[in-house]
């Protein structure tokens, strides 16, 4: 198998779109598919969630929607970062949406408003009657996840300042925290992203929510160690063994998005559970074993129960974080997409 092996389930992120759609009712779910679907590959995600009831996809930048537009040729896209002036007439050609969140507005190209009400990043301090070409207002909320009570404040502000404006435009406002917790503010359409991918935004466990992980990363046991008492392993030193160890060293690393605050956290070895010790380091990790194993024993870095959320609670992290961070590219790894 590969050093590295991700694997996608396509019918987990169909399911998930469904499961959004259902608790959105009559507000739209626009599936939000930047970098790359979050790591899960942007074309294919962006297709199984509108086979699962999205309406329109979402993207970051006009080069990423360009990407999903040469596959995905019929999709609503909207792109939800700023727009370089020269990257304009190639969106225009591409028939994508964007947003507007300071005094650059682009001509003859459906528009989104973007207020600030809170976030204080990208957008407006108010809304601009005389803009035209304008489809949809937006805002973006900076608490959703950890403090509810002041995205209840920012989505008031936005009702508020857009409220002359409801049954025209579309508003939309809640990101996958707000959808799940917030139901006021789903409004006409809620841009959901790391929830599509089965990831909990409020970073516990996404099956409360009837969500499923879409991915698993695997790799294998490629060396098997024993430490003797006073013997270490990795840089520093950070693991000694204070008795007889067993360990497995896994040819995975923080190259490949396994991140070196997250020794401490645990993995699958042959379906048991495996602290991860010492220093990870770029192109391998080490594991305890129980006691002296085959080379070539699987290891599951995600899935069957190990999770991103377990994983970004000991790197102080968030799962989005990780889920982007996983890398098969330049021969790292493999990427392979399913449709169980």
């Amino acid at each position: 198998m590969a050093r590295s092996l991700v694997i996608i389930d396509l019918s987990a992120i169909r399911d998930n779109a469904r499961t959004l759609a259902r608790v959105l009712g009559r507000s739209e779910l626009w599936a939000v598919v930047k970098a790359d679907g979050y790591g899960h590959g942007a074309a294919d995600a962006g297709r199984a969630a509108l086979e699962g009831g999205a309406t329109t996809l979402c993207v970051a930048t006009v080069g990423e929607a360009l990407a999903v537009r040469t596959a995905l040729p019929d999709a609503r896209l909207v792109v939800l970062g700023p727009t370089a002036s020269e990257d304009v007439p190639a969106a225009r050609e591409a028939r994508l949406e964007l947003t507007i969140s300071d005094e650059r507005v682009p001509e003859r190209v459906p528009l989104h408003l973007k207020l600030d009400t809170g976030m204080g990043r990208w957008g407006l301090a108010e809304l601009d009657a005389s803009v035209t070409d304008v489809v949809g207002l937006m805002t973006h909320f900076a608490t959703a996840d950890t403090d509810p009570g002041f995205a209840r404040e920012q989505l008031g502000r936005f009702l508020e300042a857009t409220d002359g404006y409801a049954g025209q435009l579309t508003r939309h406002a809640a990101n996958s925290a707000a959808a799940l917790t917030l139901p006021e503010s789903r409004l006409d359409a809620a841009r959901c992203g790391i929830a599509l991918y089965g990831v909990d935004p409020l970073g516990a466990d996404p099956t409360r929510f009837g969500l499923r992980p879409a991915l698993r990363w695997e790799s294998e046991v490629a060396q098997v160690r024993r430490l003797g008492p006073g013997e270490s392993t990795g840089y520093g030193r950070r693991f000694v063994a204070t008795r007889e160890t067993w360990l497995g060293i896994v040819p995975v690393g923080y190259a490949d998005g396994f991140r070196r605050d997250m020794t401490g956290t645990e993995v699958l070895v042959g379906g048991v559970r495996a602290p991860v010790v010492g220093t990870v380091s770029m192109d391998a990790l080490a594991v305890r074993l129980p006691g002296s194993l085959e080379r070539g024993m699987p290891v599951t870095l995600v899935g069957d129960g190990v999770t991103l959320e377990q994983h970004a609670t000991v790197a102080d992290t968030i799962g989005y974080e990780l889920a982007c961070g996983i890398r098969t590219d330049a021969g790292r790894g493999e990427r392979v997409v399913v449709d169980a």
